[in-house]
């Protein structure tokens, strides 16, 4: 069962063991029914994962539910949840505020929860589950429980903390739906907490941006409105930054403007509700501009930042324009057909890359190569994109694209590269998917810069797409970086399709190639630093954004050199302006890590991954050379007695667990050895390592592990199935097994009166 599943089926269990809580309401009663234990073989009929930040009382002993104001006096229930019942905690606050820059969306939600199903005489681990939106990063994590407050923190991996902590914990449930442990909370009390991300802005082919956060609250995180007086509190900040006129297009709450600032403008939503919005939080805007415009943002660095050259951004913004040409395209599509690709992985693929066929003309061209030990293609050249042929490889890809053998990138890229070094007149694209890692990586980036520097026309532009967890992320972020292509990363097999096909419709609609700035030439190299290191070409309904650093002066206006889809000649005006009420090192902070992260790892430099330390930790992003902890931020005094009282001392004090690592953040550099032994492709479905613990604990000893999960009504109904033979054959090994317990009762009370 995948995490996914078993949370779900944990909250669906959860959601049964709350119709014990008694409530006031004269026609509601309280009902006593066991969790169900779910086998093994059933499916969940019904999806629980959240649509909304949530915290949900982890319930391993179901006797400790109940009404913490009004408690019932139910029959105790015997036995345990394993894995532990979620039960959804209901909310009596929200407050949502979003600060949109440039392409990104910084989110901060502050929520207040009330452990409604826990008696107050015990206590619970809580656990916050937060989904976020496009390309979401966790910034952090404040919770407030009684007199306690924790926090998270990006430290070094040197850190003491780290070697000291015993447990981890936290992670991703899924892609892009983060969860983070709370230590211990009495039931009754509130849980405050302040949740931060990032996300990015989705920007569509009409030049509109849309602000999509995932606020769409279930019926049963309400709490009844007798008790709390409800309030939803929005605010939205927009900052485009850009110096053009923002058009508003439409949104999901009846947000009002409050106040104008500059370029910033300011929303706000304050109503009383009587249930928590059921649906998602969504703002859409255009910026007015009929073509193709963009321009330089500039700023100087903080104090505090150790980089003390200024910074400057570059955004290219394709407009509205539907008269400008899109490139005639000649596409390649490479396949990884490795035996890790079996199953739901390259039937995503085959769906993909047939609808990326549809969505060609008659004037295009594509060819589909296949590699594994060995290199199989659809046809020696390339085709025409017609209705016959493309059905004619629908087929061909049902027959051929068959799951075997190892992997290897660097024979099918450079024949392929070969084979479109002379076009002219069209922009070549490869496309390579893959899930796997191999050895001669950073061979295949400096292979294929030459290549790439040693063209004179237009170079091929090569877009990666990674699957799942084996393959190397950074290697396939570099090699995108050094074609000018595209990067993409599927992490969970539903969304293998919906992403390839996004990805290929994103990076095959270029409208105008080859920019360059001749402003840059002019700059210190030893000073000047860029990401990407090649400008992307702009496409429609993408955002084109660079952030770099410099020592110098820019003038005050620049052109862009590029090319337009009739090979003709192209310059534009950008405008360059000093950034306000903009950090452009928070903005770009993300990306800046991720690239400074794929030239550590293909140059082997420690003083980048020092550089790469030092930026994680000031803008509270983890990497792949820090980790992000939750620890205490106060000291409180525990009350021994009342512990006691509580049974704490029986089991590990939370403060002993903290702090605690949270894992899943950083996600490597692939794993050569999984791919040579061709194991499935690895998603981010592993168990957390509370499951891993439950786990060797079992193993431990099959009689504590059958104690766990047995209760003697369940006992009572097992004997009652059993047939009279068996049962007598039971009953005698049961009384064998007591006679040899007496026996050796007897032996220990001789040796120890001194008798033989």
């Amino acid at each position: 069962m995948s995490f996914v599943d078993e949370f779900s089926r944990s909250v669906d269990d959860g959601l049964k063991l709350a119709k014990r809580i008694y409530t006031s309401s004269k026609d509601q009663r309280p009902t006593a029914a066991p969790p169900r234990q779910p086998s093994p073989m059933e499916r969940s009929t019904e999806s629980f994962l959240p649509t909304a930040p949530m915290v949900y009382a982890v319930i391993s002993d179901p006797g400790i539910v109940d009404n913490p104001d009004i408690p019932s006096y139910q029959p105790y229930v015997y036995g345990r949840c394993d894995p532990p019942a979620l039960i959804p905690l209901q909310m009596k606050e929200v407050e949502l505020e979003m600060e949109c820059v440039l392409d990104t969306v910084f989110v901060t939600m502050r929520g207040r929860w009330w452990i409604h199903c826990v008696t107050r005489s015990r206590s619970c681990e809580c656990r916050i589950v937060v989904p976020m939106g496009e390309q979401g990063s966790i910034l952090g994590v404040e919770v407030e429980v009684g007199k306690v407050s924790f926090g998270t923190e990006v430290v070094d991996l040197a850190d003491e903390r780290i070697n000291h902590s015993k447990s981890e914990g936290g992670g991703f449930v899924k892609p892009q739906m983060f969860y983070l442990p709370v230590p211990e909370a009495n039931g009754g009390s509130d849980i405050f907490a302040t949740i931060k991300w990032s996300q990015k802005l989705l920007y569509d082919d009409e030049g509109q941006f849309t602000v999509h956060i995932p606020f769409n609250f279930p019926t049963y995180a309400n709490a009844p409105s007798k008790i709390f007086v409800k309030r939803e509190k929005i605010k939205l900040t927009l900052n485009a930054g850009i110096g053009k006129e923002v058009l508003l297009r439409g949104t999901s709450h009846a947000l009002k403007e409050k106040a104008r600032q500059g370029e910033k403008m300011i929303f706000v939503y304050d109503e009383a509700v009587e249930n928590w919005p059921t649906k998602d939080f969504n703002f859409s805007y255009c910026l007015h501009s009929a073509d193709v415009f963009g321009g330089l943002l500039l700023q100087s660095p903080s104090v505090h930042d150790y980089d003390q050259r200024d910074m400057f951004c570059l955004f290219l913004l394709p407009g509205n324009n539907k008269k400008r040409k899109v490139f005639k395209r000649e596409v390649v599509f490479l396949i990884d057909t490795s035996g890790s690709m079996q199953r739901k992985p390259i039937e995503s693929v085959k769906h993909a890359v047939f609808a990326s066929l549809l969505e060609l003309t008659d004037q295009d061209f594509f060819n589909i190569v296949s590699f594994s030990d060995e290199v199989c293609s659809f046809s020696t050249c390339l085709v025409p994109a017609t209705e016959e042929m493309v059905e004619s490889a629908n087929q061909w890809m049902g027959t051929n694209l068959v799951t075997k053998g190892g992997t290897n990138i660097s024979r099918p890229l450079n024949e392929v590269m070969e084979s479109l070094a002379n076009i002219k007149g069209s922009i070549p694209h490869i496309f390579l998917i893959t899930d796997g890692s191999v050895e001669d990586e950073r061979d295949i980036c400096a292979n294929i810069r030459t290549k790439i520097t040693n063209t004179k026309s237009i170079s091929p532009r090569i877009s990666t797409f990674g699957i799942g967890l084996f393959c190397n992320h950074y290697f396939l972020h570099m090699l995108a970086s050094i074609g000018r292509g595209h990067y993409d990363a599927a992490y969970d097999p539903d969304s293998i399709e919906t992403r390839m096909k996004a990805w290929v419709r994103r990076a095959s609609r270029t409208t105008l190639a080859n920019l360059t700035i001749d402003a840059f030439n002019n700059l210190d190299d030893s000073e000047f630093e860029v990401y990407p290191q090649s400008i992307p070409d702009i496409s429609a309904g993408c955002i084109t954004c660079m952030f770099g650093r410099y020592k110098g002066k820019l003038p005050t206006s620049v052109k862009a050199k590029g090319c337009l889809a009739d090979m003709s000649a192209i310059e534009l005006d950008l405008k360059v302006e000093h950034a306000k009420d903009i950090q452009l090192e928070k903005v770009f902070a993300k990306q800046h890590i991720d690239f400074l992260t794929a030239q550590a790892w293909i140059y082997e430099n420690k003083q980048l991954e020092s550089k790469i330390t030092k930026l994680s930790i000031q803008n509270s992003i983890p990497s792949e050379y820090t980790r992000m902890i939750m620890a205490r931020k106060n000291s409180v005094e525990v009350d021994t007695t009342k512990a006691k009282k509580q049974g704490l001392n029986k089991r590990t004090s939370p403060n002993e667990r903290l702090p605690i690592i949270i894992h899943g953040l950083a996600i490597g550099f692939g794993n050569i050895a999984a791919t040579q032994e061709n194991t499935p492709t690895g998603f981010s479905e592993l168990k957390p390592p509370e499951a891993l613990e439950v786990m060797f604990t079992k193993a431990a000893g099959c009689c504590s592990s059958v104690a766990d999960c047995c209760c003697c009504m369940c006992l009572i109904r097992g004997c009652s199935r059993i047939n009279d033979q068996c049962f007598i054959v039971f009953t005698q090994l049961c009384t064998a097994l007591a006679c040899l317990g007496c026996v050796e009762c007897c032996s220990a009370v001789c040796c120890n009166n001194g008798d033989s």
